[in-house]
C-alpha cells in the first residue's frame, strides 16, 4: 500500500487578533510616517484576512503579558524586543500547541497510539531551541525513547512538503512504519515595528499556528490521503524576492510585491512534471490545496490555472481565518479536506443505517420506502502547492479515498 496520511489536526493560540485592530494600532505607533501608514492600510484593508491567532495574549485583553512585553496595553505602544526575547517566547509557547496538534492527529487515527509511532518529523522556521521540538514530542506523548527524530527547520512556507516526503520514504523503505509530522510557527512573535513596507506587509498577513499529520503504509479503515507524488523546483527568478533572516530584533521577511507576479509565471511548470508523470491535465485535479501565502498570490494561481472558485475556497477560508501560519498553513487546508471526506462517509453509514430501519419497519406492516443506493465517495485527486525562499516551488499530488 501506498503512504497516506490517516490523521491531520490542528491547534491555534487562544488569542484572536483581528484584522482592523491590529491595523488601527500599527496606525497609532510613531515610528511610522505618512507613507508608512498608507502601506499599512493598503496591506491589511486588503489582505482578504479577517482573524489571526497569537501566542501573544497582550494582543487580545489587558491581561499582563508574558515575555517578551510586545505591547503596552496602557500605552498602546508595541514594542520592539530583541531576538533573544523572542526566542525565548517561542521556546515557551510552541511546546503547549504543538504536543495538543500531535496528540489530536494521533487520537484521530484509528487503530494507532502513541506506542506505533516509529518516527517523528517536526517543522518550523519561526525559532529554535535544543534539545528541540522532535524531543519534547516524545517526552510529552511518552513516545519509546529509540523513535528516530528529524528536524526540518527554518526552510520557509513549504517546508511541510519536505516532510511529508521524507514520512513517506520512511514508509516505504519499512511499511510497519508509522510517522508523525508536526509543524508549529508562531509568526506573530517576529511583528517588526520599523518603517518598512516588508516589514508592514508580513505584520498584515502572519499567524501562528500548529498541524499534525500521521502518515503510515499501514491499512486503515477511515478516510485517508495517499502521498502518490512530490515535485520541487527552483524558479529562474525572484531569488532575491523572498528571504527569512535573523536580526537583532526579530526575524527579518523580505517579501517583494514582484513574488505573487514571479509565481503566476512559473506555476504551470512547476506542475508539469507531477500532472504529467500521473497522466493528468490540470483539469483533472478534484481539489486544490494552495499556500494561503497572502490573496495576490492566490488570486495569481488561480488566474494562471484556470481554477473556478470553489477550487480555491478552502484556501481563502484557511487565509482569512488565520492568515498565513507559514509551512503549518497548507497542512489546514488539507485537514479541511480530509474532514470533508470523513464527514461525509459518516453521513453515508448514518444514511444507510437509517434506510436500513425503513426497510425492517415494513415487516410491521408499514410501508418501506425503496432502498437508496449510496456508493461510497470515489477517490478524489488532489494537488497541493506551497512557495519558499529561493523563491522555490514545493507541489504534491494526493488521492483523498473515503475509506471502508
Amino acid at each position: 500500500m501506498p503512504a497516506a496520511i490517516r490523521s491531520i489536526e490542528t491547534a491555534v493560540p487562544a488569542t484572536i487578533v483581528g484584522q482592523a485592530a491590529l491595523r488601527d494600532l500599527l496606525h497609532e505607533q510613531e515610528v511610522y510616517g505618512p507613507l508608512g501608514r498608507r502601506v499599512i492600510s493598503a496591506a491589511f484593508d486588503g489582505s482578504a484576512i479577517e482573524t489571526r491567532h497569537s501566542v501573544l495574549e497582550e494582543l487580545g485583553s489587558d491581561a499582563p503579558p508574558r515575555v517578551p512585553a510586545l505591547y503596552e496595553a496602557s500605552s498602546r505602544r508595541l514594542a520592539d524586543p530583541g531576538t533573544a526575547a523572542r526566542n525565548d517566547a517561542y521556546a515557551l509557547y510552541s511546546k503547549p500547541l504543538l504536543v495538543e496538534a500531535a496528540r489530536k492527529a494521533l487520537a484521530g487515527a484509528p487503530g494507532l497510539d502513541a506506542a506505533d509511532v516509529t518516527h517523528v518529523v517536526t517543522v518550523s522556521c519561526t525559532g529554535f531551541y535544543a534539545p528541540g521540538p522532535d524531543y519534547v514530542l516524545v517526552r510529552e506523548l511518552g513516545l519509546r525513547p529509540s523513535t528516530q527524530r528529524f528536524h526540518l527547520g527554518f526552510m520557509g512556507c513549504y517546508a511541510a512538503f519536505p516532510a511529508l516526503r521524507m514520512a513517506a520514504q520512511f514508509c516505504e523503505a519499512d511499511p510497519s512504519a508509522v510517522v508523525l509530522v508536526v509543524s508549529v510557527e508562531l509568526c506573530s512573535l517576529h511583528l517588526h515595528v520599523v518603517d518598512d513596507p516588508d516589514a508592514i506587509v508580513a505584520a498584515s498577513v502572519f499567524g501562528d499556528g500548529a498541524a499534525a499529520a500521521v502518515v503510515t503504509a499501514q491499512g486503515g479503515s477511515g478516510p485517508q490521503l495517499d502521498l502518490d507524488a512530490f515535485e520541487s523546483t527552483i524558479v529562474p527568478e525572484g531569488a532575491g524576492e523572498m528571504a527569512w533572516t535573523i536580526g537583532d530584533h526579530g526575524f527579518d521577511m523580505v517579501l517583494s510585491s514582484y513574488v505573487p507576479k514571479i509565481v503566476e509565471r512559473n506555476i504551470g511548470a512547476a506542475f508539469e512534471p507531477l500532472l504529467a508523470g500521473a497522466g493528468l491535465a490540470v483539469g483533472d485535479v478534484d481539489a486544490w490545496a494552495v499556500h494561503p501565502g497572502g490573496r495576490s498570490i492566490l488570486d495569481r494561481v488561480q488566474s494562471a490555472l484556470g481554477l473556478d472558485d470553489e477550487l480555491l475556497a478552502p484556501s481563502r477560508r484557511v487565509l482569512r481565518e488565520f492568515g498565513n501560519m507559514s509551512s503549518a498553513s497548507v497542512l489546514f487546508i488539507l485537514s479541511d479536506l480530509l474532514h470533508e471526506q470523513g464527514d461525509g462517509h459518516r453521513a453515508q453509514e448514518l444514511a444507510l443505517a437509517t434506510t436500513t430501519s425503513s426497510v425492517g419497519a415494513s415487516a410491521l406492516g408499514e410501508p418501506a420506502p425503496r432502498p437508496t443506493a449510496l456508493a461510497p465517495s470515489a477517490p478524489g485527486r488532489v494537488a497541493a502547492v506551497a512557495f519558499g525562499p529561493g523563491l522555490t516551488v514545493e507541489t504534491a499530488l494526493l488521492t483523498l479515498r473515503a475509506g471502508s
